[in-house]
């Protein structure tokens, strides 16, 4: 907890909910799951969700963060929105954690999630306007990128070379890898996240059968994946791996040569410290990360500037795609359309983007206006509005406006 606030970190997935709250080491832990007494009484999050349920007396709500985007949903007589069970599940979570610290007011929120998409941030930004967290102390972070906020605050021989990530959860298996490139002037960090194995769901554990199936696989997918590869420490996570006694075999293959660590609040941790870092003076992570949720390339005008050409940087390398917005005016010289330059992380397959003024009045030159606003909808696709602004009374404004998008 910061003087001047909350600092807080959330793991939200369909499975489970984590809070962590800064300078304290509980972490809070529901079953992302609300249920509403059938006399149209109290809402329950978590096992008091599964409690009222099982008593009869409730109707119940799961998977919350995959129905939040969805208009109506009916549980029993019960009809609500997706937003509305997102928002008061939500509540109810930093609820529990306020009473730990008597403050009400969050000084930084973040929530790792194990997907981000357009429908989900839409729907979690109104949840945060619901709970009066200003938009400005909100921010998502993707389970990849939480991956590397939390390895990066550990020991640096955790992180000399290659980590690998095992989560084994409800959704299935998720497998990250993280390197970090160094010798430029600012360390590229990267995570590439997969999910190679299908067949590997949870209720395999519930039998005996079903875990020496789940270790074979495994053990098969750890031998492809780690092979003739130096890793500094590999780590283990999610419901799946709360216990290993069941992976005999692959966990042999993990421990030969290398370290093993087991964290079942890795996101949550990794969202914390985030958060911790946005109130910070200065930054604990000095890095350009690339992984789900940032930029995989910079996005750039040229332009001219005090007589001189520059490359204006409209969306850079690494930036996280919901939060590269940009609105900006320019004066046109001689042009009759507008250029993007697109710039991989490897600098490789540079390439141009042009966005023809189609629809745009013929005016002299230098007397055309235009006000560009660019944004993402997702970490591949830019979306670029154009408005002709005019200029002065002399060329008064049209109704001339373009939207395009441009993959990037």
């Amino acid at each position: 907890m910061s003087a001047n606030g909350l600092v807080i970190g959330i793991d939200l997935c369909d499975g489970h909910t984590q809070a962590a709250l800064s300078g304290n080491e509980k972490i809070w832990t529901f079953p992302t799951a609300i249920c509403r007494k059938k006399d149209g009484g109290q809402w329950k999050i978590g096992d008091e969700a599964y409690a009222l349920k099982l008593s009869g007396e409730g109707e119940l709500f799961e998977n919350l963060l995959t129905l939040g985007p969805k208009k109506e949903i009916f549980a029993g007589e019960v009809k609500a929105s997706g937003r509305e069970l997102l928002q008061r599940f939500l509540k109810q979570v930093l609820d529990e954690v306020k009473k730990e610290c008597g403050t009400g007011r969050i000084l930084q929120l973040v929530i790792a999630l194990p997907w981000v998409n357009g429908r989900v941030m839409d729907c979690l930004l109104y949840c945060v306007d619901y709970l009066e967290v200003p938009r400005n102390r909100f921010h998502v972070v993707s389970y990849s990128e939480s991956f590397l906020h939390y390895v990066l605050s550990q020991k640096k021989e955790v992180w000399a070379n290659q980590v690998a990530l095992f989560d084994f959860s409800k959704e299935g298996l998720r497998y990250c890898e993280m390197r970090i490139q160094r010798g430029a002037r600012q360390p590229v960090v990267t995570a590439q996240e997969e999910f190679p194995l299908k067949e590997l769901q949870l209720k395999l554990l519930d039998s005996f059968s079903g875990t020496k199936q789940a270790d074979k696989l495994l053990y098969a997918l750890g031998e492809k994946l780690l092979a003739k590869k130096l890793y500094s420490a590999i780590l283990l996570t999610g419901k799946g791996f709360e216990k290993t006694d069941w992976a005999v075999s692959f966990m042999k293959l993990l421990c030969k040569r290398r370290k093993v660590y087991g964290e079942q609040f890795l996101y949550v941790k990794g969202a914390l410290l985030r958060a911790e870092d946005f109130v910070a003076e200065e930054t604990a992570f000095p890095y350009v990360m690339i992984c789900e949720g940032r930029l995989k390339a910079t996005v750039s005008m040229e332009v001219i500037h005090d007589d001189r050409p520059t490359q204006l940087v409209i969306a850079a390398l690494g930036d996280s795609w919901y939060e590269a917005k940009s609105t900006m005016e320019f004066i046109l010289d001689g042009q009759d359309q507008v250029s993007f330059m697109i710039r991989p992380a490897d600098g490789k397959g540079v390439r141009e983007a042009t966005i023809p003024l189609e629809g745009f009045p013929k005016r002299p030159n230098r007397t055309t206006r235009i006000r560009m606003r660019a944004g993402f909808a997702d970490e591949k696709t830019m979306v670029v509005v154009i408005q002709d602004k005019g200029f002065g009374e002399l060329f008064p404004a049209s109704n001339a406006m373009i939207r395009r998008e441009i993959v990037i």
